[in-house]
This record gives structure tokens, sequence and C-alpha cells, in this order.
């Protein structure tokens, strides 16, 4: 199928017709007390993202005017004040292991104080309308993949580079001038205090795309809303066995599910589902059911190159590529669905 069909938002961001969301949010005045509880942050976050939304209704409605000026302190810095905080108290992801990294306590990503990441470069391999794309792969994650094809900077996150806000920044801005068209940010979920700190520091237009496995915590979808553009969201499977099998986590479908509903208000979604051998009934089949009957109007893309990575050997029935039926059948579901853009 030809597309894209819902991306339109996305393109004229990085085409600089309208400005991405943080830009919105940063024309949003707001006053709160760096002693602030938690608790008061979020009752002032609550009314002002109501403000937010009527701001980006009125500007993609009608336009908008790049010399408004912005007020000394905006909701962006008020979201960047919570985020902050959730750091003593880790519940990024619904993991929720509630460890105070600002002591640099380690939950499960392993990741404690400082964020790192393994390599940041012009990627050419992503889906056509988000080439060429500034991907920033992150080290560490809320996932534990028996397959994974990065496990040695998911596992070993302290092996990555220092994630200093201000120098990524300028990284951003470098890359927007050679030509990236998005700033993708892989493997996100560990590192939302850096990554907000990094875009309050932008001064130019990109759009933000959260390239993400979609376990992030009720607070941080909260959070992102106004942050994000595109969300470049994975939705592997089809129950919580698997996924608690396969990548260690617990109630999977409703958490993934959940966050991708509201990402469907919130922002624009390019879903993609990593095919698994043998999974094709149990997995892929509810997953696109699901898609077709909850959020229809997204970019999906079938994912068909799973390798048996890291230490998929332990379980033989991991142990192997897909299989041409298995691709075929596959591609009659997707095709056979009510879905609209599929990439194929």
């Amino acid at each position: 199928m030809k597309g894209p069909v819902f991306l339109r938002r996305y393109q004229q961001v990085e085409k600089n017709e309208l400005p991405p969301r943080y830009n919105i949010c940063r024309l949003v005045p707001v006053s709160f007390e760096k002693t602030a509880s938690l608790e008061e942050l979020w009752a002032i976050h609550q009314v002002k993202m109501q403000d937010y939304r009527k701001l980006l209704a009125s500007i993609d409605a009608n336009g908008y005017d790049p010399y408004l000026s912005m007020p000394r302190s905006s909701l962006l810095d008020l979201k960047v004040a919570i985020v902050k905080k959730m750091l003593e108290d880790c519940h990024f992801c619904e993991r929720r292991c509630g460890v105070n990294r600002k002591e640099n306590q380690k939950g499960h990503c392993r990741v404690g104080a400082v964020s790192g990441y393994a390599s940041e470069f012009l990627h050419t391999g992503e889906e056509p309308e988000l080439v060429p794309s500034h991907t920033i792969f992150f080290t560490g994650c809320v996932f534990s993949c028996i397959y994974c094809q990065n496990w040695d900077i998911a596992t070993h996150p302290e092996t990555g580079k220092i994630a200093d806000p201000i120098e990524l920044a300028k990284l951003i801005e470098k890359r927007r001038m050679q030509g990236s068209r998005n700033i993708n940010f892989v493997t996100p979920t560990p590192h939302p205090h850096v990554i907000l700190r990094t875009i309050s520091n932008l001064s130019v237009n990109v759009p933000v795309i959260w390239n993400s496995n979609m376990y992030h915590s009720k607070e941080m979808g909260e959070l992102l809303e106004g942050v994000v553009d595109v969300y470049l969201a994975d939705l592997r499977y089809g129950n919580d066995e698997c996924a608690e099998k396969y990548s260690k986590v617990n109630n999977y479908s409703k958490i993934v599910t959940e966050n991708l509903a509201r990402a469907y208000v919130d922002a624009e979604i390019l879903l993609r589902h990593l095919v698994l051998p043998g999974h094709v009934d149990c997995c892929t089949q509810p997953v696109v059911k699901w898609i077709e009957e909850h959020i229809p109007h997204v970019r999906f893309n079938p994912m068909f190159q799973y390798t048996p990575h890291y230490i998929a050997y332990k379980y033989p029935e991991m142990n192997r590529r897909l299989t041409v039926q298995e691709i075929e059948k596959t591609m009659e579901i997707v095709l056979s669905s009510g879905l609209e853009d599929v990439l194929l």
C-alpha cells in the first residue's frame, strides 16, 4: 500500500511549515517554585496542558508567527522540573523500580544518575519518510529480550558516551543543518531527564521521534504530550505470556496498548511489529486486530528481519529465521485487515 497517509503534521514540521510540539510548549507561560513538591508541580502541569492544547489547535488551524516571544519560564521548563524529581523515585517505566537515581542507584535498566549513548549519526535505514534520521542510540533498556540485537549496549549502559544535554543539543542542530529530517531518540525510556533537557536547549525546529517499546509509565505519557511529534513505536506481542517469556516484562498488553491509545490522541504514530518465528497466530494476528479496532490511522510497518541474536540459542523455538510461509501468512493478515497505511 502507498503512503504516508497519516504523518501529515510531521511532514509540515520537518519542512519548517509548522513548529514542533516542544516549541509550542515553550510559548505557554508557567510560574512555579523550584522547591515545590512533585504533587504541586503535577497540579500546575494539568492546568497548563489545557493551555497547550488550545494553542496547538490554534496554530495548526491558523498558522504560526515565528517571531512570538517566549516567556521566561514555560511549560517545557515545568516538564523538565517534574522529570528531575521523578528521578529521585524512578518510575519512568512501568517496572517502577523506585530507586533514587540521583544517588546513582540503579534499577532494571542499569542506568544511574548519568545517561549514556552508544552512537549518533544520520541513519538512512529507517522508514522512507524518516530518512535521513538523526538517530541517537541510548544505552540501557527496560526490557530484557532474549534475542536482542543491541544486547551489548542494553546490558552494559556504562560503556556509552556521557549524554550531556548541551552537547547533544549542539549535535542535533549540526545534524539538522546537514539535512536530518528529525531527531530520533532510540531506547529513550530510561533517559527522559536528559532528553527533555536536551530539547529545552534546542534553537532549531526539528520533529521529535520517540523510538520506543512503549513500556513507559502513565506519568511519563503525560509528560511526553507536548514533546513528542511521532512515536516510532513497537507493538510486538499479542499476549502477556510471550512478552514475559522472551522480554521479561509483566502486564505487557495492558501497559503498551494503553500507552499507544494515549499516543494516538497526543501525536502521530509510526507503528512497527517485529514478526517472531512461531508467533504469527499468537502475536501477529491479535496485534493487527487490536490496531485495526483501536488505532487504525497509523503508519504500520510489519518487520520480517528477525535474527536470533544474544541468547536466543537457549530457546530452540526462537533460534531460527522466519519461514517463507510465516512471511506470506503475515502479509495475508495485514492486507486483509482494514489498515489503510501499511509499509510492505
